[in-house]
């Protein structure tokens, strides 16, 4: 378990040090090809890349933030599909629901072999207790019932933190990507207004990428904490859905316990 922490933090290090990098890396030599760009060093007509390199040193790291949400979201994405297992969770409880009140232990531990997936390991483990417990002598049955409600509960505090891990990156990344955004944003209307100032006519060209520089850092700022908030929601939604079915299956083992054992 302490390998597997160690194993997922070195992860997020190398995933944030890397969109960083990456950032930078396409900043410079993507959308700063002076293919993008007129004899003048104004963007061509309607080059994005051209456009979005006029953005200023905040581009960069915006875009390291936006591969970032990405990156860590479809990781997370991946593991709740890993910890889903085989087939549909609802089902799954049912049919283990199913299999303990017909008193058929060994059939619901099967489908939990057959499931895989951090829900069936909870619940198999719960189950284990129960065999465990309808074999114990010594304990009353409270005692017996309070037993296997420690161990669903233990079980699904181990792997929780699994399912939950990252997603504060993504929750911190919602208000970063704006608030960074906007420092763009501030950056490129002091450029804009500082081409005002100048006596007689004004800059055009210092005007032009000033207005640039503000509207793209606002853009992919929003768009950042956009993707970054609905992934975080999307996310946290379906883990509560797999805590609820932890929550239900273990919850049908104890009765079950309380209605057929001694």
């Amino acid at each position: 378990m302490q390998k597997k922490s160690n194993l997922s933090g070195l992860f997020t290090v190398f995933v944030i040090v890397g969109a960083i990098v990456a950032g930078w890396l396409i900043y410079k030599f993507v959308l700063g090809n002076p293919s993008h760009f007129n004899d003048k060093g104004a963007p061509k007509e309607g080059d994005v890349f051209g456009i979005m390199y006029k953005g200023g040193f905040i581009v960069p790291f915006l875009l390291g933030f936006f591969m970032i949400v990405w990156i860590i979201s479809l990781e997370r994405i991946f593991t709740l599909f890993k910890a889903r297992g085989n087939g549909n969770v609802s089902a799954f409880v049912k049919r283990v629901q199913f299999n303990l009140t017909s008193g058929n232990l060994d059939a619901a531990e099967a489908e939990c072999d057959k499931q895989k997936g951090s829900v069936a390991n909870v619940i198999k483990s719960g189950l284990h207790t129960y065999r465990k417990m309808r074999e114990d002598k010594t304990q009353s049955k409270d005692q017996k019932i309070l037993a296997i409600q420690k161990e669903v509960e233990e079980s699904t505090a181990l792997e929780l933190p699994m399912l939950q891990r990252n997603l504060p990156i993504l929750a911190t990344l919602a208000p970063i990507g704006t608030l960074t955004g906007l420092i763009g944003t501030v950056l490129g209307m002091i450029r804009a207004f500082a081409a005002l100032a100048n006596a007689g006519a004004p800059d055009q060209s210092a005007l032009s990428s000033g207005i640039s520089e503000a509207l793209i850092n606002t853009a992919i700022g929003i768009l950042t904490s956009a993707f970054a908030i609905i992934f975080y929601n999307a996310i946290s939604s379906n883990i509560d859905g797999l805590t609820y079915a932890i929550d239900e299956a273990g919850y049908s083992i104890s009765q079950t316990f309380a209605s057929k054992e001694n």
